[in-house]
């Protein structure tokens, strides 16, 4: 008898190349689904992140990685497509964690969730994992349990499948309410190997991370922390 995507277990995984999407892919792993990548390149200022996805994604043998391309440049507001706006760097760690950063991509998440979505739909599979998690809560509004919840039930309202009943949509976001931390020690005991990823929201022309932006920051402490040296090369750790 053929295999039905149901019986499989396949998931879409999005998928950006950095260390939370890449612990998630392997929590994906580890709960037993097949997981299809997704890597949505939105107009990001470098392409660092979409070769670390690649990396990722060809380290875990996913089913099939898949890039999709919508250009949210012109909306601008955003340093990270807009490169007249400058990155903030060397911000105190009560500054990172107070407000909406310029970092602060508008509605992205429900633009990438969306696509996850419709790729799921048209694959028949019903779970999508994100790696979304608590460091987020305060800068990022679409990082918030009650958005995942949200977005979860409008998957089931606003598709074929959901309304059907053919299956229900679940949004998976293992990492929710994990410190940087902790999400770090869980992907080491899942085999991530974290030196395959990249965060720097500004990385230098060669590709190393500046180590002064709000997510180098963040990313060194919790190495730092854990008391392990961080794999990817900087430009700047100090």
């Amino acid at each position: 008898m053929t295999e039905s995507v149901t019986e499989r277990r396949i998931a879409v995984v999005l998928l950006s190349g950095g260390l939370d999407s890449a612990t998630v892919l392997a929590e994906a792993k580890a709960a037993g689904f097949e997981p299809y990548a997704l890597t949505v390149l939105y107009g990001q200022r470098h392409a660092v992140e979409r070769e670390a996805a690649g990396r990722v994604a060809r380290a875990f043998g996913v089913a099939r990685h898949l890039e999709q391309e919508i250009d949210l440049r012109p909306f601008g507001g955003s340093a990270l497509t807009d490169a007249a706006l400058e990155v903030p760097k060397d911000r105190p760690d009560d500054a990172i964690a107070d407000g909406i950063p310029i970092t602060y991509v508008a509605a992205r998440n429900t633009i990438l969730l969306s696509l996850a979505l419709a790729w799921a739909e048209a694959l028949g599979a019903y779970d999508i994992f994100t790696g979304a998690n608590c460091v987020d809560y305060s800068g990022y509004p679409d990082c918030r349990p009650e958005y995942f919840q949200a977005f979860e039930a409008l998957a089931n309202l606003a598709t074929r499948a959901g309304v059907e009943g053919s299956g229900r949509f679940r949004v998976h976001a293992p990492l929710l309410r994990f410190s940087k931390e902790q999400i770090i020690r869980r992907g080491l005991e899942l085999g991530v190997n974290y030196g395959l990823t990249h965060t720097c929201y500004d990385p230098a022309p060669d590709g190393r991370s500046c180590g002064r932006c709000d997510a180098c920051r963040v990313r060194l402490a919790a190495f730092e922390s854990l008391g392990i040296p961080d794999p990817v090369p900087y430009a700047s750790t100090g």
